[in-house]
């Protein structure tokens, strides 16, 4: 699309030519990303987007800006994907795809729902995050959408809303790297700890970062959890804490558990706390 991110209408586009302005964006965006090309990333990318990255590299004890480029696998390319829907809301917009959504890990991908979002800022769209959506456990509703039936799209989950989200605070370096897992397949689970890190976890076994770290003494955590739609499994779900050490060899300690058995409902929200007491410091940090 030429060195430079041409500007567009925010909206009343056509969807071709939104989709095609959008699709134009990600893939400068991703190649900036392949490339290790900083000032084209920095382009491409949504405000508050770059300073989420940020406060992510810092709460890893990472360097900013060279470690944007640190990922484990590409963005994965869109090209073979379907594109099911290009809808714009005021200043945000979404690109739906269907198809074998290949993350390089190996394995043969199988049909999934890629999500990418964008927001209108100085001029332009910018590229803001994906979002996948793994229907192993929705298998009804990749049959719908392998037929044509796109009806699952009607959730407002998959419509920009027209807002942007608020730019984050901006942290220091974190004192301890700490992580948020969950194991929630079918579920939504949605984390706050400190009232700072938010996170939300879509069918899916993952461990994000903890925005900031965790602190010395007590911590505070608020979880949500809610069934996907079409989902009717009563599949088991974890929910947990870590405290990853610095010193080599030293196992990460878990400072907080959430568990359900397979069968059980868990509960629709909670609000605890956990802590890091001077035992677990000394251990990460390798004092004695």
């Amino acid at each position: 699309m030429g060195s430079k991110l041409s500007a567009q209408a925010a909206s009343g586009q056509p969807s071709a030519a939104l989709a095609q302005n959008l699709q134009n964006v990600y893939q400068y965006w991703r190649n900036a990303m392949v490339g290790k090309n900083y000032n084209a990333w920095k382009q491409s990318t949504a405000e508050h987007r770059k300073l989420a990255i940020q406060n992510r590299i810092l709460s890893e004890k990472g360097r900013f800006p060279t470690d944007i480029f640190k990922t484990p696998t590409p963005p994965p390319s869109i090209n073979g994907l379907k594109l099911l829907r290009a809808n714009s809301q005021g200043v945000t917009a979404k690109l739906i795809y269907f198809g074998k959504v290949d993350f390089g890990i190996g394995g043969q991908p199988t049909d999934n729902i890629l999500v990418l979002n964008f927001v209108y800022q100085n001029r332009g769209w910018k590229y803001d995050n994906a979002e996948f959506v793994n229907l192993s456990v929705l298998k009804d509703v990749r049959k719908q959408i392998q037929s044509g039936n796109l009806s699952y799209l009607d959730d407002a989950a998959f419509k920009p809303n027209g807002k942007i989200p608020q730019n984050p605070i901006v942290v220091r370096a974190a004192k301890y790297i700490t992580k948020v897992y969950a194991f929630c397949p079918g579920r939504e689970v949605k984390v706050s700890i400190n009232s700072l890190s938010k996170h939300r976890f879509q069918d899916t076994q993952q461990a994000e970062v903890v925005i900031g770290g965790g602190r010395d003494g007590v911590n505070s955590i608020w979880y949500s959890i809610k069934d996907l739609p079409g989902y009717k499994g009563d599949d088991p779900l974890t929910l947990r804490v870590y405290v990853f050490s610095q010193i080599n060899g030293v196992k990460p300690v878990k400072v907080f558990q959430y568990q359900v058995e397979k069968g059980k409902k868990p509960k629709a929200t909670g609000s605890e706390r956990f802590t890091i007491d001077a035992a677990t410091a000394a251990k990460v940090l390798g004092r004695r």
